[in-house]
C-alpha cells in the first residue's frame, strides 16, 4: 500500500475560522479559538494520521499589516507557508473579498500548488448570496476548487478530507504517527492560559500578554504547572490580577478546566504575573517566547 503525506497550509484574514477549521478536521481542540482577532500567534502544525496517509495541517495567524515587531514575526509565519505547502486552503467568509495584505494575495494567486477556496460560514447566508460568492471566487481563482463550508457546524469537512487525501504526494510520514502536533505540552498549556486572557479581558490587555511555563511536572494522577503571565506595564499587571485577585483566579480556573479536559488528568495550576517592559518590540524577548519562523 502506497503511503501519502504532505503539508496542507491554511491562510486567511483574522477571524475567518482557520483554527476552528483545523480543530474540525482533526477532531481535536488543538488550536485555541476566541472571537478576538489575532488569537493565533504561532504557526501550529496539526497531524491527521491514517494507515496510508499523514496530513500535516498548518494553522497560521490571521493576515494583517504589522504595526510592531511581534506582528512582523507573526506574518513571517504566514510567509513560511509558501515554502513547504503541498496544498493551500485559503479561508474566506461571505462579503470579504481580499486578504489584508495585497502582496500575499497576489503571491497566492501565482502558486503552482493546488488551492482550495474554503468559503466558510455559509450557514450565515442564503442560497443566492452563496451563488454570488462562488461566482466571484471562480473569477478570481479560475483553477482553484471552491468549497462552501461551515467549520463551526462541521459541514463539508469530510468532503474536504477526501479531496486532500487524493492530492497528497507519495511520501513516508514526516512525523511520528502517534503525535498530534509538532508542539509540546508546555506550548498548549501556555495557549490555554492565553485563551482565557483573551476571553476575560478587553481592549489592549490580551495583546500585551505572553505566557511562559516555568515548571511542568507530571505525576501519576496529577500534573503540577507553574506559569508566568508577562505584561508590558505595571498598570496591566494590576488589571490581570484584579481586585483581591479575582480576575487571575477566574483565568486560572478556566485554564485549568481546559487543561484537565486536554490532558485527561487533574491539574494544579499556579499563575504569576510579571512585567517585561515592551516585550512585543524586543527581538530578544520574541526569540525567547518562540517567535521564530
Amino acid at each position: 500500500m502506497k503511503h501519502r503525506a504532505g503539508y496542507v497550509n491554511i491562510i486567511g484574514n483574522p477571524n475567518v475560522g482557520k483554527s476552528t477549521l483545523l480543530n474540525a478536521l482533526l477532531g481535536e481542540q488543538l488550536s485555541i479559538t476566541t472571537p478576538k482577532a489575532q488569537t493565533t500567534r504561532h504557526r501550529i502544525l496539526g497531524l491527521l494520521n491514517g494507515e496510508d496517509y499523514q496530513i500535516v495541517f498548518s494553522d497560521t495567524p490571521g493576515i494583517i499589516q504589522p504595526a510592531y515587531a511581534l506582528q512582523e514575526r507573526m506574518m513571517d509565519f504566514v510567509q513560511s507557508t509558501f515554502e513547504d505547502a503541498d496544498v493551500f486552503l485559503y479561508l474566506v467568509e461571505p462579503g470579504i473579498r481580499s486578504l489584508k495584505d495585497e502582496q500575499v494575495y497576489q503571491k497566492l494567486k501565482q502558486v503552482k500548488e493546488p488551492v482550495f477556496i474554503i468559503l466558510n460560514k455559509i450557514d450565515t447566508i442564503d442560497q443566492p448570496k452563496l451563488e454570488e460568492e462562488v461566482a466571484y471566487w471562480h473569477s478570481e481563482f479560475p483553477s482553484a476548487a471552491i468549497l462552501p463550508m461551515s467549520a463551526l457546524k462541521d459541514f463539508n469537512t469530510d468532503m474536504l478530507l477526501d479531496r486532500l487525501k487524493e492530492l497528497l504526494p507519495e511520501s513516508p510520514p514526516y512525523y511520528d504517527k502517534s503525535d498530534l502536533s509538532d508542539r509540546n505540552e508546555r506550548f498548549f498549556v501556555e495557549e490555554m492560559v492565553r485563551e482565557q486572557i483573551l476571553l476575560n479581558y478587553s481592549k489592549e490587555i490580551p495583546y500585551a500578554v505572553e505566557v511562559e511555563v516555568e515548571e511542568f511536572k507530571e505525576e501519576d494522577s496529577i500534573i503540577r504547572i507553574r506559569a508566568n503571565i508577562y505584561v508590558e506595564r505595571n498598570t496591566q499587571k494590576g488589571i490581570i490580577v484584579g481586585a483581591g485577585g479575582k480576575m487571575i483566579k477566574k483565568t486560572g480556573t478556566g485554564a485549568r478546566k481546559k487543561m484537565e479536559s486536554f490532558f485527561k488528568k487533574k491539574i494544579f495550576l499556579d499563575l504569576f504575573v510579571k512585567v517585561r517592559k515592551d516585550w512585543r518590540s524586543s527581538d530578544r524577548d520574541l526569540n525567547r517566547f518562540g517567535y521564530r519562523s
